[in-house]
Formats: structure tokens, C-alpha cells, sequence
């Protein structure tokens, strides 16, 4: 059977918000957030007739209140998609925009669909990580993970001690380039073109959403330097050089080249390959790497063949062990995060791989002579997720 080529066609996310009450999404609902970024895909691509759309498949990694019934399905209906389009939703946490796109990759290429939304969305401020669950007792009863392993920082500081050459000086100094980059990319415009603006209400009344809140422009090396560490005594991992907690939805369309051509779509990217790869749950960052040497073993490719990355920066560690594993420039290689990452714009768990997704496709547009690039992140109790995708836009 030959597979069908995977084209990313276009993507759009909400700006992410600070999670909790003084987040400017404390009063708006994750499946409202999700509604907004289908109608403006749709909008954006009216060639698009809605009911050839095969699928619209979101990833959240709390699936209840305003993020439970199946929220791919609810969506469908909320955002005015004919009531014959088919939704679902997925869990892979941090990954779950990740893997809705690499599932609605998987029917392109097998024929199973032609046209198909998949996204991610986290609403934090409503529901905090690990809200709900219920963690078997046998994991630690039994020994099968270390304690720390269900603290998403503790798991950082022992990246710490898994790779001692790796300092809190030079995670802090990534973490401040992150910054600079972030603001760079932002007053030259590059980040506004991927946010949809979106009327929300407040405690002040109706306002618009159309910034992130995440990013930090006046970081400094000596107030990084200064912070706490709350996950362990003398640590090494802070505020200051991690993601924040946040709210934001971020969705995509993908497409087969049948489809494009019937619709006048201009592919940007093509899906080459993805792969996920299990770790330690208690050195969940790393994950990134297996996952990424995955994929270049699959598709017949070294890192150096590899233009743009964009990596989910949960940790600066976990960035920087990176960098060091695949022979990378420290401590900030041109082709990884140019318009900065997590650190800076937030990381609302379920939505980042979308927008990384988005992010890269972005990237390559100013890039025409660049030709693979990866989006790869971790994953909580222990995996890496990445994709390979080519560009498009030569």
C-alpha cells in the first residue's frame, strides 16, 4: 500500500495566559479558547468547504470539566463545524497537541482522511497539573518510579545530577537568552502573525487577548541568578529557568496533496517521520533525545542535516543536555528556538507541540534554503516525542 503525503497547511494559536485568577483566561473556558482557534483556521482558509473536514482530534492532558466530553467532539459544534464532522480527544500530557497531530498524520497517510484539524489546549488556571488523578500506590510501594518522578521540577534537578557538566549558571544563561530572543522575535512581529486575538471577560470587563503574559523582557543574569529554588535545598532549578503554568489552546490543519490541490491549499510542510520514545519517568526531560535519535534513524538522517529545531523547553536543563547530545553550538545554536521558547512565551502543557508546530512552520517562510526541521519535546512520567517535517516554502 503507498502512504499519502502529510502537508501542514496552516496554523493559529490563542495568545497564553497566566494561569490563575490574575490570568487574563481565568474567566474563559478551555473548549470556548479551542472553538475560537477552528473558526479562525476555517476563516482563514475559506477554499475549505467544512464538510470535507475528516476529523478534528485535540490533546488535554486534564479531560474533565471544561476540557472533558470528548472535547474534539463538543468542539466540533461549538465552533459552527458541520454535525457530520467527527471529533475525539487524546491524552499524552505535554504532548497531547503533539500526538493529536501525529494521529491525524497516521489517517492522512494511511487514506483514513483528507483534510483534518488537531490541536492541543491546557486551561491551568482551572486545572492544575495532576488535578483528579489518582496515582497508583504500587508506583512507589513497588518501587517502579522514584518519588520524584510525579514532580515534574524534582525530575529536572535530577537531570542536574545526571549530567553534572550541565550548571545552574548555564541554564540561566539560556534562560535569559530565551528571553532576549522572545522579545527580539516580538517586536519584529514574527509572533503576533501566529496569535489570534480573542474577546474575553474579566473582572475589569471585556478585554482582549492578544499577548502573551509569559515573558519576561527585563530578565537579568543576576535576578536569575538570585531565585529560589523550591524543589530541592541548594537546587538548581527556579522560576526563572523553567516554563511557566499557563493557559492557551493551539490547533493546525493538516492535509493530503489530493486535498490540496482540490482546495487551492498551499502546503508549507511536509510530515516526514515522528516517533516517540519512553525514559525514566523520574528523567522525563531527556526524553527529547531517544525520540529524536528515533526519527533520524528512520528517515536516513544525522543532525546535521538538520536546519531548524524547535525544542519545548520545560527545563533549561533539559535544553542544554540537548544541545551537548546531538554536538549542538552552546549556548545558543542559530538553527534551535531563534524566536525563544517555553521559558519566555509559557507552556500550557497539552497546546506546545502545536505551537511548535506553527512556530516552525514560521521559520522556514524566512528560511527558503532550509530544508528538514524537528519539533520535539518531553513528556511527564518519562517520554520524548518528536517530528521530522521538510519545508515547503522554497
Amino acid at each position: 500500500m503507498e502512504m499519502n503525503e502529510v502537508y501542514y497547511v496552516d496554523g493559529i494559536r490563542t495568545a497564553f495566559g497566566r494561569a490563575g485568577e490574575k490570568g487574563v483566561f481565568w474567566q474563559t473556558r478551555a473548549d470556548d479558547m479551542v472553538a475560537k482557534v477552528i473558526r479562525t483556521l476555517m476563516e482563514r482558509n475559506p477554499s475549505i468547504d467544512p464538510k470535507a473536514i475528516d476529523d478534528n482530534i485535540w490533546g488535554a492532558t486534564t479531560q474533565m470539566g471544561d476540557q472533558g466530553l470528548t472535547m474534539g467532539r463538543t468542539t466540533v459544534m461549538l465552533a459552527g463545524l458541520p454535525v457530520d464532522v467527527p471529533g475525539c480527544s487524546v491524552d499524552r500530557m505535554c504532548a497531547g497537541g503533539m500526538t493529536a497531530i501525529d494521529f491525524a498524520a497516521g489517517c492522512i497517510a494511511m487514506g483514513s482522511g483528507e483534510i483534518i484539524v488537531a490541536g492541543g489546549v491546557e486551561h491551568m488556571g482551572h486545572h492544575p497539573m495532576g488535578q483528579g488523578a489518582d496515582p497508583n500506590p504500587r508506583f512507589i510501594a513497588e518501587k517502579l518510579v522514584d518519588p520524584s518522578a510525579l514532580n515534574m521540577g524534582m525530575t529536572a534537578e535530577n537531570l542536574h545530577d545526571m549530567f553534572p557538566e550541565v550548571t545552574k549558571d548555564q541554564t540561566d544563561e539560556y534562560a535569559l537568552i530565551c528571553q532576549n530572543k522572545a522579545k527580539k522575535a516580538w517586536d519584529e512581529g514574527r509572533i503576533q502573525k501566529m496569535i489570534v486575538p480573542m474577546t474575553v471577560w474579566s473582572g475589569d470587563g471585556w478585554k482582549v487577548a492578544h499577548t502573551d503574559e509569559q515573558p519576561r523582557p527585563q530578565t537579568t543574569l543576576e535576578g536569575l541568578q538570585g531565585l529560589k529554588t523550591p524543589f530541592r535545598n541548594q537546587g538548581r532549578v527556579t522560576a526563572g529557568n523553567s516554563s511557566g503554568l499557563n493557559d492557551g489552546a493551539a490547533g493546525v490543519i493538516l492535509a493530503s496533496a489530493k486535498a490540496c490541490e482540490k482546495y487551492g491549499l498551499k502546503p508549507k510542510m511536509r510530515m516526514v517521520n515522528f516517533a516517540f520514545a519512553g525514559v525514566k519517568a523520574e528523567i522525563m526531560g531527556i526524553g527529547p533525545v531517544p525520540s529524536t535519535k528515533k526519527v533520524l534513524e528512520r528517515s536516513g538522517l544525522t543532525m546535521d542535516q538538520i536546519d531548524l529545531v524547535e525544542l519545548n523547553e520545560a527545563f533549561a536543563v533539559q535544553a542544554v543536555a540537548f544541545m551537548n547530545e546531538f554536538g549542538m553550538q552552546r549556548p545558543d545554536d542559530p538553527r534551535m528556538n531563534a524566536w525563544g521558547g517555553a521559558i519566555a512565551f509559557g507552556h500550557p502543557l497539552a497546546s506546545s507541540g502545536a505551537r511548535l508546530t506553527m512556530t516552525l512552520a514560521n521559520r522556514f517562510a524566512e528560511a527558503p534554503n532550509a530544508r528538514y526541521g524537528l519539533t520535539t519535546m518531553c513528556v511527564g512520567l518519562g517520554q520524548g516525542g518528536t517530528a521530522l517535517w521538510e519545508n515547503m516554502q522554497k
